[in-house]
């Protein structure tokens, strides 16, 4: 009789326990889960000195997200090469800036002084490309 009850029971549960899944928030983010990286908006400020004397704001693009990459074992060739101590051969992948741009950011100095204006650089397109150490 309870083996009876407990199944009944489970179908009734399978079609609600489908719809849940099927509306749960796991699918509202399902962007952030898209490989690729993106274009990010941010302020950034820049001060003349450490009290902030002479400052100015901008907005400017920063490139974020993650990239796929992958690992495998390595070829005979590699393995050779390496004395057999290279046995995972990865191919990694970053988010960076393919194209970028100059600002000049207006620094605003109190009492009407002088007004300085300085060049910083922000990202216009992003992608993914080879990590490089260098970049890091």
């Amino acid at each position: 009789m309870s083996l009876c009850f407990t199944s009944h029971l489970c179908l009734l549960v399978l079609p609600v326990m489908s719809l849940l899944l099927l509306f749960s928030p796991i699918g509202w983010s399902y962007d952030g889960l898209t490989p690729g990286c993106h274009l990010y908006p941010f302020n950034v400020t820049i001060r003349s000195d450490r009290r902030g004397t002479c400052k100015g704001t901008h907005l400017v693009y920063a490139c974020v997200g993650y990239c796929e990459s992958s690992a495998f074992p390595s070829r005979y060739s590699v393995l050779v090469a390496s004395n057999f101590t290279h046995n995972i051969t990865s191919a990694s992948r970053c988010c960076t800036i393919s194209k970028d741009a100059k600002v000049k950011v207006r620094l605003d100095c109190p009492r009407g002084r002088h007004h300085d204006e300085i060049e910083i650089l922000t990202a216009k397109a992003c992608r993914c490309d080879m990590c490089r150490k260098s970049r890091y």
